[in-house]
């Protein structure tokens, strides 16, 4: 079954580009060595997935599938220009860079590396971030090209063109960290250690999976702890930044599970799975799953109203957009605390039987409280 918990010896740093940083903030950063971690285009991918295929074969195939073959190549090379003005701008500076992708994203490369940049978007920022385990390993996501997408974890989408002008101001101390706890997991019991699925070769053999979003896990020794006898003990060897989910690899499929929450006692429950999210991942997937929308509101209050006799005054738009606001804001919370937040997904409940709050916030300091024990279903 999965522990899992969040600390800070779990984070990481990460940098966020500042206007005006105050002299007491100002602190030259200045790295060594750059290891920057590039994402593959979707034209790489293709290329890597139908590498039998000669350049005309493939733009009949990807036309075949309703790709657009010339906007893949503009992309390509929008891509390609700003990774190269990374590279060549760190080496400029004498800051000694090596290149890689995700294959080669591996923990000697990680530990040679004073500083890990990412050229991509949030996923390559995501992947980055899993695989470091040290708290003084900073990630800087660079937004390879932001007509595609925002980048939320990127720093601003100006400094992709302009990356001289950022490594500047980080050069030159004008910049403030900011710190992201990440969650962490241990799977203990008698499957504790069975050989998991490599999801990015899933993706190279079936073209619905997520486009080359997940990382390639390379096995750590694990960290021993108390356990059953028979039972192993395995701390997963990544860090999870976003978010992390249990339940059925079959969408489809109802999640049977019993939920532990700070030692209380199991709770059986029956749902579409499980998330668990840090505060970085409080404006992603957990948000969306939570937020309602002004039509829920209206509803709710028309019910209120109907159900006590009392008139709920100003029911107009402005009054419902501020609860809408008001209620979905209540669900970010800040990236550097010690907390995470579980959401049971589509719970299904019978009667009267004992049912957890759906979602709730749960602090997690160093000590083992803020833990969630999930046991395997029977």
């Amino acid at each position: 079954f999965p522990v899992w918990s969040s600390s800070s010896v779990c984070s990481a740093m990460y940098a966020t580009a500042v206007t005006g940083a105050n002299a007491a903030d100002e602190a030259a950063f200045r790295p060594q060595k750059a290891l920057v971690l590039t994402k593959f285009s979707r034209y790489e991918f293709e290329k890597r997935r139908h590498a039998h295929l000669s350049e005309e074969q493939l733009v009949k195939d990807l036309e075949a599938r309703g790709s657009d073959y010339n906007s893949l190549v503009h992309h390509h090379k929008i891509h390609t220009k700003n990774r190269e003005l990374v590279v060549n701008t760190l080496r400029e500076n004498g800051i000694e860079t090596r290149l890689v992708d995700r294959f080669d994203y591996t923990d000697s490369n990680i530990d040679w590396a004073d500083v890990i940049i990412t050229t991509g978007g949030d996923g390559t920022f995501l992947m980055a971030a899993s695989k470091i385990h040290s708290r003084d390993k900073p990630v800087i996501g660079i937004n390879s090209d932001p007509s595609r997408s925002i980048g939320y974890l990127c720093l601003p989408g100006h400094y992709t063109e302009n990356f001289p002008v950022a490594l500047q101001r980080l050069l030159t101390g004008k910049f403030q960290w900011m710190w992201r706890q990440r969650l962490r997991v241990t799977l203990k019991g008698e499957h504790a250690f069975d050989a998991p699925v490599e999801l990015h070769d899933q993706q190279l053999q079936y073209p619905e999976y997520r486009f080359l979003d997940c990382w390639q896990e390379q096995h750590r020794k694990p960290q021993d702890e108390a356990c059953p006898p028979g039972h192993a003990s395995h701390l997963l060897p990544v860090r999870s930044l976003n978010e992390v989910f249990v339940g059925e690899s079959l969408s489809s499929r109802v999640s049977y599970y019993e939920l532990s929450i700070d030692g209380s006692p199991r709770v059986k429950l029956k749902s579409s799975g499980l998330t668990v999210c840090s505060g970085t991942g409080s404006t992603s997937w957990s948000f969306n799953i939570n937020k309602v929308t002004p039509q829920c509101v209206q509803r709710i209050l028309d019910i209120v109203s109907s159900e006590t006799g009392v008139d709920i005054p100003a029911r107009g738009t402005q009054l419902i957009d501020r609860i809408t606001t008001k209620f979905n804001n209540s669900l970010i919370f800040d990236p550097s605390k010690c907390l995470m937040a579980y959401t049971i997904r589509d719970p299904v409940v019978f009667g009267e039987q004992p049912m957890l709050a759906p979602s709730l916030f749960i602090h997690s300091p160093r000590s083992p409280a803020g833990q969630c024990t999930l046991p395997a279903g029977q």
